[in-house]
């Protein structure tokens, strides 16, 4: 990966984490992965940022090694909690963890959207050997069809990025940070992990509840952002929103 978030990570909690819109778009993803932990144990995380969701886990009684490509990022985490957090590019794992085993891979609100489609095709061909037998991923992914976005830019007139996530990728501007970034619907994952994993569920993230980027927006409206979520909690299982929603939890198992 190009981009390392360096200096994404100093904002990366106000921007995000610890935001109304951040925080309810955690709880649906967390309400979810709860139903597929039946038998896991082991628990790695790629991309995590400041730590938060494998805080989560720890709180849980999983045993989390939790990795990303950002020294920064890795800092933070630590400060927050004495649990294992290294350095490592997505693209190295299995070489970072040879010999390892683990229960679930877990990477959240798009991480892999950094990668290729080339070199997701091959994460999924490698990641399988640092898996257990019918060892699980479960990947937080956004989409090409995202409305929320749509409406957005169509909003500010920006008609000429209105449907940027068809292009092959797109330069997304992260706190301070250009990161190449690739869209992938359901489907696209299905097809590029299917020889290694099969599918056990796909579900919407943000389909009602907005994206961070308009939380900003939502702060002193805190009763329509509450709507809102209880909209999301009523299409929280239709799995053809997914592809239009700001991200979606796509689970696969190990075959």
């Amino acid at each position: 990966m190009e981009a390392s978030f360096d200096k994404a990570a100093a904002k990366y909690d106000d921007t995000f984490t610890n935001t109304e819109v951040g925080k309810m778009q955690r709880a649906l993803v967390y309400a979810e992965l709860s139903k597929h932990l039946t038998s896991v144990k082991n628990i790695l995380e790629i991309n995590c940022g400041t730590g938060e969701d494998a805080i989560w886990f720890a709180k849980q009684n999983f045993n989390i090694t939790a990795t990303d490509i950002s020294p920064k990022m890795i800092e933070i985490a630590k400060s927050k909690a004495n649990l294992i957090f290294k350095t490592a590019d997505i693209n190295s794992i299995t070489t970072t963890f040879e010999g390892e085993k683990f229960d679930l891979l877990f990477s959240n609100f798009g991480g892999l959207n950094c990668l290729s489609k080339t070199e997701l095709e091959n994460f999924f061909a490698t990641n399988g050997s640092i898996l257990s037998e019918k060892g699980k991923m479960a990947l937080v992914i956004m989409p090409k069809n995202t409305l929320w976005e749509r409406f957005y830019f169509l909003a500010k007139a920006q008609f000429k990025n209105i449907s940027r996530r068809k292009k092959e990728s797109v330069i997304a501007h992260v706190d301070g940070e250009n990161v190449t970034t690739y869209y992938y619907n359901p489907k696209d994952i299905v097809n590029l992990a299917k020889a290694n994993f099969e599918t056990l569920a796909v579900k919407p993230i943000g389909f009602f509840v907005p994206p961070s980027y308009l939380d900003g927006f939502f702060k002193n409206k805190g009763g329509i952002l509450r709507f809102l979520n209880r909209l999301e909690q009523g299409i929280k299982n239709a799995s053809s929103f997914s592809k239009y929603a700001d991200h979606y939890l796509i689970i696969l198992q190990k075959r």
